[in-house]
């Protein structure tokens, strides 16, 4: 019997634009880890390195500065998720394999076509070889139209038609599941600017739902129902927490959520895990930091007794679905 796989990794997760480090904020980390090293962790190189790689993700590196893109690898299945700049990161990991041979399969699925969500894509690799074969879904009627509006010669020097590769496009406007294999792909509308779409990846028993971009302008119980419907039991939701829950009730109508409404829908939807998405790129490493142990609190206040694990989404980040 062939083992199931279900993994899931982070190459972008930044919102709006990308955003990477400043001086000042690399200074800023240097400093911080100078100030908890004890001699005993300076004593030679290999000291060091323990050292280092002890140390929390926002001293010893970044959350990361790339736009979104997250992948899946389900049964032998690579899926991907929108194309920020972040998927081209995850193009030069793909070249190490078969797709750097021509000989790559994977499905793009765009949850909407605002610029840091597609952006990445005339720098994915693979796009360029030759025999590599990708099937672009959404559920957009005119993706393939948008997707080559991005690259004509007015904002790109290279058209859309130059990509070696095989790429097919399946709009799923008209159905209400999408098959792969025995994998089951679902979505549904949510509220952003322009339209955007929530996914939804169930197989072997373990789902990931992936909801970026999305605001949630009323919080009653039935208001949220429908969302909570789709979360229902995932074992990972993919959430967009761009502000804090102040800022968005500032940002009316700008498409985005905060960790608290997601920790809300997480308690009420029985999730089991909530990975934090789609950062603002404003905030420092530090500042998702703190937001995050303000969101812990707000767990044991309001579900003091629920086991829902929560953790900040970062750039290289593989959660193993049958490991957890």
């Amino acid at each position: 019997m062939t083992e199931s796989i279900f993994k899931v990794s982070f190459h972008g997760v930044r919102g709006s634009i990308p955003s990477p480090l400043t001086p000042p904020e690399v200074e800023e980390k240097l400093l911080r880890a100078c100030q908890v090293a004890q001699p005993e962790n300076l004593k030679d190189e290999s000291a060091i390195q323990d050292f280092v790689k002890g140390l929390p993700v926002e001293l010893r590196g970044t959350f990361g500065g790339n736009s979104s893109c997250v992948s899946m690898e389900v049964n032998g299945e690579c899926l991907i998720f929108d194309a920020g700049s972040g998927i081209r990161l995850l193009g030069q990991e793909l070249m190490g394999c078969e797709f750097g041979r021509g000989q790559g399969k994977a499905s793009l699925f765009f949850s909407h076509t605002h610029w840091d969500h597609i952006l990445g894509i005339p720098f994915f690799l693979p796009f360029y070889i030759k025999g590599n074969k990708f099937t672009i879904h959404s559920p957009l009627s005119d993706i393939r139209e948008r997707l080559e509006g991005q690259q004509k010669s007015e904002y790109f020097p290279i058209p859309f038609s130059i990509y070696e590769s095989d790429i097919d496009f399946v709009v799923l406007e008209d159905k209400t599941e999408h098959m792969i294999g025995d994998i089951k792909i679902t979505w549904k509308g949510m509220y952003h600017p322009g339209q955007c779409y929530a996914y939804r990846v169930d197989c072997g028993g373990k789902s990931v739902v992936y909801a970026t971009d999305a605001e949630y302008k009323k919080l009653g119980s039935g208001d949220l129902k429908p969302a909570v419907e789709f979360f229902k039991d995932a074992d990972l939701l993919i959430f967009d927490s761009m502000y804090t829950f102040s800022e968005g009730l500032e940002k009316e109508d700008w498409g985005h959520s905060s960790t608290f409404i997601g920790v809300d829908l997480a308690v009420e939807a029985n999730v089991k895990q909530i990975a934090f998405f789609h950062h603002e790129p404003t905030y420092s490493d530090f500042k998702l930091v703190d937001i995050f142990r303000q969101t812990e609190k707000y767990l044991k206040l309001v579900a003091p007794k629920q086991d829902l694990k929560m953790f900040l989404s970062y750039e290289g980040l593989t959660i193993d679905l049958h490991q957890e």
